[in-house]
């Protein structure tokens, strides 16, 4: 016998329904309409991406590790410098952003929300008083959500794609720190999409400090063996410093974006 008073919730309210594979497509559209809502909500046209290794410590973290194990490590200290120059860059370039004309919030410091360079690139972005997006991927045993993201721009993502997608959707610059198979990842994505010309708008991308990325990926090789063209080279740009960094992308974002009324 069946319960006559029963009577089944909507489909959307069900969230046995969502998370089932019938819900897949749902689950996919949530992740396109609601970080467009927030973005519109807070008026963002477009973001500077910032990419990185989680594992970079910063200046406290570095601290804490050299005093638990008595002992200088150049190494360390080392990556506790490329977090120093992604949080000193993002604040450059959040002040420079915020002095443009316009009712639009105009490239917004972004990165994945976690720790190392990401913290650094949204700590950078709230210490000039701006907007710090936080694109975060729900991963097991892995924390997320760094503690200088704006509130409510702070998002988490199921679907690795959908990410992927948001991160360059508004892009228009990105910068790559050093970092490991994520950031390989995101890097060798975002040249494919550009050689082949599946992004269309003008995208300066720096890749930071030349040294360690050229140690990790044989560009030159690629080209002397053929298997990418001497012109794909030419598709990034390296930076060791952060003043060439900032003047490298403000120059590139003022030629191509800010024409006329910086609309």
């Amino acid at each position: 016998m069946t319960d006559n008073n029963y009577k089944r919730g909507k489909f959307y309210e069900d969230l046995n329904f969502l998370k089932s594979s019938e819900g897949r497509s749902s689950r996919l559209m949530s992740e396109y309409f609601g970080p467009l809502r927030l973005f519109k909500k807070y008026k963002i046209k477009d973001t500077i991406v910032f990419f990185g290794s989680a594992r970079i410590p910063s200046p406290e973290e570095a601290k804490d590790i050299l005093d638990s194990e008595n002992s200088d490590n150049n190494g360390l200290l080392k990556l506790t410098n490329y977090y120093q120059e992604a949080r000193e860059l993002a604040s450059r370039l959040t002040t420079w952003s915020k002095g443009l004309k316009g009712t639009s919030h105009r490239f917004i410091v972004t990165s994945g929300g976690g720790g190392g360079i990401m913290e650094a690139a949204s700590r950078g972005a709230s210490e000039a008083e701006g907007y710090a997006i936080g694109l975060n991927i729900s991963l097991p045993f892995e924390p997320h959500g760094n503690r200088y993201v704006t509130k409510d721009l702070d998002m988490e993502f199921h679907y690795f794609f959908m990410r992927k997608f948001w991160f360059l959707y508004l892009a228009k610059a990105l910068l790559i720190f050093p970092g490991g198979f994520g950031t390989l990842d995101e890097l060798m994505e975002l040249l494919t999409l550009v050689q082949t010309g599946k992004i269309h708008k003008k995208l300066p991308i720096v890749i930071f400090d030349r040294s360690y990325w050229e140690e990790i990926v044989n560009f030159k090789a690629l080209a002397e063996h053929g298997t990418i063209s001497p012109k794909d080279l030419e598709l990034f740009h390296f930076s060791d410093t952060v003043d060439d960094a900032f003047d490298f992308l403000t120059q590139e974002l003022t030629k191509e974006h800010l024409s006329g009324k910086n609309f």
